[in-house]
């Protein structure tokens, strides 16, 4: 996947706020959800899940 410009502005978000990564990387699909679901559950494993999916799209 080619990196774009606002590639860093998500990954910022991701360690920020990890839904708001993900939501910008793929709006409001199963991803989203899962992360929201993660984060709840540790903030860490958010991170984690959220940098992956912005890596991955």
């Amino acid at each position: 996947m080619p990196v774009t410009a606002t590639d860093a502005f998500k990954v910022l978000f991701a360690i920020l706020l990890p839904p708001l990564g993900v939501f910008l990387e793929v709006g409001f699909k199963g991803h989203f959800w899962l992360n929201i679901l993660l984060t709840l559950l540790g903030f860490f494993p958010g991170i984690i899940h959220a940098l992956y999916v912005i890596i991955k799209h």
